[in-house]
């Protein structure tokens, strides 16, 4: 009798310790493996490509521009980032967004970046391209100077024995401007000669335009703020603000061909990012509780509402904020496997399974600490926590935060 209570004690204690641990294997969180200050102003978005890190910068409030830069990192040992170049830090600009892109064609066998560049005054504004193949030595190979504003978000592309930037330049595009808008295609396989090919405007190609008059009440401007293609390039998913997320077909590069858009009027259509198979699209928005979207994009000329991505109501930004109303909006979606990694302003780095995407299930967030803004824009003279981006790597994530730098995390799992 005793030896069978014995062997029954055990085996409830071996049951409840596999229960633990499948527990634990159901709940993975995020850990801080490194974090950098860099210092000197606000770091912006953040990419990664073999073992680096390449933090953009931005401006601070009014003529606040300290010309930071993209600062490059060495992430060999990811607790311990090693500071190695800083490329593009021109006096009376800042440089938002850095793609990193291996690329292999006629005209160029290596690494490239390509940085945004706007100016705080009359200064350069447009894209840089670097060879960065070895990034403690990056190297200039052009600067394109864009009108009638600076790039502010900004994409690479390599297919077909061709490689293009595609630049956001975020300019309202008004009936009484029509050639003023802000999609342009470079073709730029020869990146010491980068050449345009081709450009969209809904105000120019669809009589969409921004109102002269606009309603009272929420932002009506018509205007591109960021891009994404797909892996073949033969499709751009701009971010359009007022219009939502405009698919084109950019198979031709010098003839754009419009194929439909996500709903109007959702606010503020800020960035985009595919999952793989490139039929599901995530849209967030830069407002005040912004939220982002699942859509299936397989038919673009009818896209399909799926979701709303929420977080759990107990879940509160850090710090205090008392300059833009954004603690709890959404900056980039990135997208590894079946999980979303969203930089989220004031709720850190934000983390949802997407096996269903239809109803994403949150799993974890990693909420820095608030920090100091000591440059005025966010949360002037408070702390705040505002999260950037996010870039996932094959061993971490990365996180970069507007007051605080660079972030490195273990992948949770």
């Amino acid at each position: 009798m005793a030896l069978r209570l014995f062997v029954a004690v055990w085996l409830a204690v071996i049951a409840t310790a596999a229960v633990t641990h499948a527990g634990t294997q159901r709940s993975p969180r995020f850990k801080v493996l490194a974090h950098v200050n860099p210092g000197g102003g606000y770091s912006a978005d953040v990419v990664g490509e073999r073992h680096y890190a390449y933090l953009s910068s931005r401006k601070g409030a009014g003529a606040d521009c300290p010309a930071q830069g993209v600062r490059v990192y060495d992430l060999a040992n990811p607790r311990r980032p090693r500071h190695i170049s800083t490329f593009e830090d021109v006096p009376g600009t800042w440089t938002e967004k850095t793609i990193v892109r291996r690329v292999r064609t006629a005209g160029f066998n290596g690494v490239l970046a390509v940085t945004s560049v706007q100016a705080c005054g009359d200064g350069f504004a447009g894209f840089a391209l670097f060879d960065v193949t070895r990034p403690g030595h990056p190297r200039r190979l052009a600067q394109v100077r864009t009108q009638p504003r600076g790039s502010h978000e900004i994409w690479l592309a390599s297919a077909r024995g061709h490689t293009w930037v595609y630049t956001a330049e975020a300019t309202a595009e008004f009936a009484v401007s029509r050639e003023s808008f802000g999609f342009h295609i470079y073709e730029v396989t020869h990146p010491g000669s980068p050449a345009e090919v081709g450009g969209w405007s809904a105000c120019r190609d669809l009589n969409d335009c921004t109102p002269l008059s606009p309603p009272t009440g929420g932002d009506h401007r018509h205007l591109v703020h960021s891009v994404i293609t797909n892996a073949a390039a033969t499709r751009a998913y701009l971010s359009y603000w007022r219009l939502g997320t405009v698919v084109l077909d950019i198979s031709d590069p010098s003839k754009p061909r419009y194929l439909g858009r996500t709903a109007t009027g959702q606010g503020n259509a800020h960035s985009a990012w595919l999952l793989p198979g490139e039929k599901i699209l995530l849209e967030t928005h830069e407002l005040t509780h912004g939220r982002p979207v699942v859509w299936n994009v397989a038919d673009p000329a009818h896209p399909a509402r799926l979701a709303t991505v929420r977080l759990p109501a107990r879940l509160k930004p850090g710090g205090d904020y008392t300059g833009l109303s954004l603690a709890d909006s959404v900056h980039d979606p990135k997208v590894a496997g079946r999980y979303a990694y969203f930089s989220w302003y004031g709720q850190g780095v934000a983390l949802f399974d997407l096996k269903r995407p239809g109803k994403p299930r949150y799993v974890t967030r990693l909420l820095p600490a608030p920090s100091r803004d000591r440059h005025g824009l966010l949360c002037p003279g408070a702390r705040c926590t505002a999260v950037w981006g996010v870039f996932v790597m094959p061993r971490y994530v990365l996180a970069s935060d507007l007051n605080s730098g660079l972030w490195v995390l273990s992948r949770p799992g």
